[in-house]
């Protein structure tokens, strides 16, 4: 499963990502190292995982990631 980003379910994420880090430049300076990078890394999170679970080398492995 080395074709991960052709997978809707990873381009999904990569829109929202994109989404979240325009929204969340609007938020309070005080929040930069508080709440927006939260929601930053977490968002990132769900496309680097299944990225990750493309990487591995049984289908079973990448259903779980």
């Amino acid at each position: 499963m080395n074709k991960f980003k052709e997978l809707t379910v990873w381009q999904k994420p990569m829109d929202l990502a994109e989404e979240v880090y325009k929204l969340t430049t609007g938020f309070p300076s005080d929040e930069k190292f508080g709440l927006q990078s939260q929601i930053k890394r977490c968002v990132v999170s769900i496309a680097s995982n299944i990225a990750e679970g493309a990487g591995r080398n049984s289908k079973n492995e990448f259903r779980r990631f």
